[in-house]
């Protein structure tokens, strides 16, 4: 007959493998839930798989993506999912301007698709002179996105200069426009270039094949998600992004009547 050690023993193994089992159930079902959570859906029509749980759809274009056709890019609608706005390249450095930027921005607003101008920023080269470059080939008007740097490269410069120009950039925009622009890059660059100290910006983030959302530790308005879409009316690859909110803060974001 066993002893009362040998079955106490006994029993202390079996709870100790029926802690192990129900942690492993409940890692089972939180990756279960996690995976039905964060699933794609393959459209065929525009080539790659979209994020589900997203309303509203977008891309972003420069001279790149040659004469784009937007009547074409404004049908365009696969079940429920359609391009509902659009970031143009607009400057480049202190006197660059994208080729394709004022027709891609007039004819964006005619087939009333949400428009957004970008700048890309050169880390090297002064801020301010960079602002003034976006300034005089862009004006916003109601129904606009704000104002757009794209910084994504350090250009040989320290992360304190760099960030000091670009708080020069983001300054005079803000102080032009009478809004706050809005910051895009790539997750790890934000992460290691940038950080708390440009939070308080809306932020359009780059972070390609993730499944349910862009892995940041801070909130997030634009996700561009992948960089090899196609759209009708346009001929090249194209990076779609997606609106992390509804249609009343998609609105809200937008410039606003005076």
């Amino acid at each position: 007959m066993a002893s009362k050690r040998t079955k106490k023993k006994i029993r202390w193994l079996l709870y100790f493998v029926f802690l192990l089992l129900a942690i492993f159930g409940a890692t089972m079902v939180y990756k279960w839930i996690e995976y039905r959570k964060a699933k794609f859906t393959r459209y065929e029509a525009f080539g790659i798989s979209i994020p589900d749980g997203y309303d509203i759809h977008g891309i972003d274009v420069s001279r790149y993506q040659h004469l784009i056709a937007w009547e074409e890019v404004k049908k365009m609608q696969v079940w429920n999912i359609e391009m509902s706005f659009a970031f143009i390249k607009a400057t480049e450095g202190v006197g660059n301007v994208d080729p394709q930027f004022k027709r891609n921005w007039k004819k964006t607003r005619d087939n009333d698709i949400a428009r957004g101008a970008y700048h890309f920023f050169i880390a090297s080269k002064d801020g301010k002179l960079q602002a003034e470059n976006f300034i005089k080939q862009v004006s916003l008007q109601p129904g606009d996105l704000p104002p757009v740097l794209d910084v994504e490269q350090r250009n040989g410069v320290s992360k304190a200069v760099l960030q000091k120009e670009v708080k020069k950039w983001l300054a005079t925009v803000e102080n032009y426009y009478g809004v706050k622009p809005i910051i895009y890059t790539n997750a790890d660059f934000y992460r290691q270039n940038l950080g708390s100290e440009f939070d308080s910006y809306p932020l359009w983030v780059a972070h390609y094949y993730e499944k349910q959302q862009p892995r940041i530790g801070r909130r997030w308005q634009f996700w561009q998600h992948n960089d090899s879409g196609n759209v009708n009316g346009i001929t090249a690859k194209v990076d779609f992004n997606v609106f992390n909110g509804d249609s009343t803060e998609f609105r809200s974001l937008l410039i606003q009547e005076p």
